[in-house]
């Protein structure tokens, strides 16, 4: 026996991060709106809870700080990031005397690390608050999708309680990998990239500033705050996170290729740490009088997946890890938590005003899926190069002004559902994901033939004026034509630095074919407008420096 609940207008399975977000980001944009939240758990969650995805990247941190209004929150309670930080340390104890890529200041735009435990039980609260029905320890039992336009109806139940059937005119599942609708609907497909993850958290900050006592590398930074940075310790196949989070703990990850480091290596902690014993030892050093300072452990064998659908115009949604998951080298989850829950409400504000779902429904998913693509294209057989210092400093810098250049300007301008600004925009759009596709096979040539050479240098990306300025270019406010103009503008720089790595990469190894890439660079005729250089010297340059 069941009991009936009045309807809503809008039902969420789920209330981790990408739920409770989009619950109160439809409340913002409706204030009448009716939002029921089912959360399996209990609340409040433990801190530092048992999670992936700490670390935010600038369209995430711009979701929650400024569409959201929760900048308060975010600086009371979490840790302002200091970039990210790359060190080349495979097999090394000297991370002094490594090559380094970082910022030595904060750059304009900031994101943060989050200890998705405090923020959840605060968005809970703060849903409530807001005029959302969240409900914990909600397990539901059923699902029954409607197709002629009458509310959806989900039994659920809290423990001990008698069942309850509630009907929605939308169902968004947004249980993460319970994936409750993807399963129901069949809708599960993988992608190309099979990388595995492992990862603890201890009860003490990890201070890397610590791990040498050298005045010159400790003043390379304007503040001994490395440990702020999503630090990541790099070498071939693999790369291991360190994430501070602001209850106390530290999350520690192993990311890696299991062509190359098989999940059965590192798949308990003690695994884990003989693992790290060969391959990071400083890391090892650092952890190994900590072993009673162990919250938890856990893996996933095959953390990537893709979804064949995520909207839907007979009215429902999957958000966040219930559709996609790409891969946390960038911290891309919870830009796709805001791009993904942006659609999502876009489409129920056309069905508020009673305007047709097909046709948007269709383009959204269209978006979406190009905005996954293009970035798993970051990832896919790339792991090998992360133990280059040669390549992967190359690497990162076309990544970050991908990202800024198109994705992230997109999101700051709010104009990710600007059908008009997306249709005048689609040539440049569809010429910058090709340059990225070619740029990726490019790096990945390259690096089967770098000498990998290590000086102990520090690449300062906000040395780089062009780059420290792409990054604080986010925060202008443009018009329709100003904002179409920085697209086009964008679409030329990255022709110029595509241009630029080309001729590096080539210029070192003859052998390299970059013919494709430079046939897309000059497509058309166009003229290339003249740019300074953008890259960091080139490694026999760095090699002086470093002597």
């Amino acid at each position: 026996m069941t009991v009936p609940t009045p309807p809503h207008d809008v039902l969420i399975m789920g209330g981790g991060l990408a739920g409770l977000t989009l619950a109160l980001q439809l409340r913002q944009r409706f204030a009448d709106i009716d939002v029921l939240v089912l959360e399996r758990r209990a609340h409040p969650v433990p801190e530092a809870c048992h999670k992936v995805g700490e670390s935010t990247v600038e369209i995430g941190a711009h979701y929650f700080q400024n569409v959201l209004g929760l900048e308060p929150h975010l600086a009371q309670a979490q840790l302002r990031k200091f970039g990210f930080r790359f060190f080349f340390s495979e097999g090394r104890r000297d991370i002094d005397a490594v090559t380094e890529i970082g910022v030595s200041r904060p750059l304009a735009v900031s994101s943060w690390q989050i200890d998705r435990g405090i923020f959840e039980n605060f968005l809970g609260a703060e849903a409530t608050r807001r005029g959302v029905r969240f409900v914990d320890q909600a397990a539901v039992r059923t699902v029954e999708l409607s197709e002629d336009g009458t509310p959806h109806q989900v039994t659920w139940q809290r423990s001990g309680e008698v069942a309850q059937t509630s009907h929605a005119r939308w169902l968004i599942d947004a249980s993460g990998r319970a994936a409750l609708l993807k399963r129901k609907l069949g809708l599960a497909q993988d992608n190309a990239h099979a990388a595995h993850a492992v990862w603890f958290r201890i009860s003490e900050h990890i201070t890397i500033d610590d791990w040498s006592s050298d005045a010159a590398w400790r003043a390379r930074c304007v503040t001994p705050t490395r440990w702020l940075s999503t630090n990541h310790l790099v070498g071939a196949g693999y790369w291991v996170w360190l994430i501070p989070l602001s209850s106390g703990s530290h999350s520690v990850g192993i990311v890696a290729d299991p062509r190359l480091h098989p999940l059965e290596e590192m798949n308990t902690f003690e695994r884990a740490m003989q693992w790290l014993h060969e391959h990071q030892p400083r890391l090892f050093d650092a952890l190994d009088g900590r072993r009673d300072k162990l919250q938890d452990f856990a893996f996933f064998r095959r953390f990537s997946y893709d979804c064949k659908q995520v909207f839907s115009k007979q009215r429902w949604a999957l958000a966040g890890e219930a559709g996609r998951f790409l891969d946390p080298f960038y911290s891309p989850g919870s830009d796709f938590i805001a791009i993904g829950n942006t659609y999502i409400t876009e489409l129920i504000a056309r069905d508020r005003a009673e305007l047709p779902l097909a046709g948007h429904t269709a383009v959204y998913e269209q978006i979406f899926r190009s905005f996954y693509d293009s970035t798993m294209a970051l990832y896919v057989d790339q792991y090998p190069l992360f133990g280059d210092p040669e390549v992967l400093p190359v690497k990162i810098i076309w990544d970050y002004t991908y990202y800024w250049s198109v994705l992230a300007q997109l999101f700051f301008a709010g104009r990710l559902a600007d059908m008009a600004a997306l249709s005048h925009l689609r040539g440049e759009l569809d010429s910058c994901r090709k340059l990225n596709v070619e740029v990726q096979a490019l790096l990945r040539d390259w690096g089967r033939l770098s000498q990998r050479r290590n000086p102990a240098v520090m690449l300062d990306q906000a040395s780089l004026p062009w780059f420290a300025e792409l990054n604080r270019s986010l925060q202008d406010e443009l018009d329709g034509h100003a904002f179409r103009l920085r697209l086009q503008q964008a679409e030329q720089r990255l022709r110029a630095l595509a241009l630029e790595i080309l001729e590096r990469a080539c210029g070192e190894h003859a052998a390299l074919d970059g013919s494709r890439l430079r046939a897309l660079i000059h497509a058309g005729g166009r003229p290339l407008p003249a740019f300074a250089p953008m890259l960091f010297p080139a490694p026999a340059a760095l090699e002086a420096v470093a002597a």
